[in-house]
């Protein structure tokens, strides 16, 4: 009986001790615009998924295109038929690293600048990009991010019409902003 009472303290110790590493988020938010002086063009999509590694820095974001939502059906239906192509190019993904990781305490509550390196595909086309951003640490562990990034629509091959071309930025403003979970999957 001693032993048993002893072995089920002894499993709890160590399985409080063992900080959780991964964080993950299946209802990640993108906001982009690509608004210009003559059209406002803006789309939400609540659907990114993600997951952080906070030992290794390791980053993931997976981003169906097609839940993508606009303000007005047409825009949506041009976005995803002729601009992104979402029946052949159906997501969008990055992986990459945050490459100042000792400076960043999950251990300690407060807002950390991080900066984070890694692959963008869209459209096919796969870029390297660098950007920064901000983790919050709250009670001890992870509990969101947020980014603000720009990129150019020429580098991922999307092409915007000559008749078009006026009403859509040439430059696409992204905002992420997700909050985080612990990851239940194996560490």
């Amino acid at each position: 009986m001693k032993k048993s009472i002893l072995l089920v303290v002894t499993l709890l110790i160590v399985s409080s001790s063992i900080a959780q590493t991964k964080f993950f988020t299946k209802n990640g938010k993108i906001y982009f615009s690509a608004t210009s002086s003559m059209e406002n063009i803006e789309a939400t999509n609540e659907k990114a998924t993600s997951i952080l590694d906070i030992t290794t820095g390791a980053l993931d974001f997976a981003i169906l295109m097609k839940a993508f939502n606009f303000d007005r059906a047409l825009m949506q239906e041009h976005f995803n038929e002729n601009y992104v192509e979402s029946d052949k190019y159906p997501k969008s993904t990055f992986k990459g690293n945050i490459v100042d990781m000792a400076s960043l305490n999950f251990q300690k509550d407060g807002t950390y600048p991080f900066k984070v390196k890694g692959m963008l595909t869209l459209h096919g086309v796969s870029k390297d990009i660098e950007t920064t951003g901000t983790l919050i640490v709250k009670d001890g562990q992870l509990d969101s991010g947020s980014s603000i990034f720009k990129i150019l629509l020429a580098d991922y091959n999307i092409l915007i019409p000559s008749v078009v071309k006026d009403k859509i930025s040439k430059e696409v403003h992204i905002t992420i902003n997700v909050n985080y979970l612990p990851y239940k999957g194996t560490n």
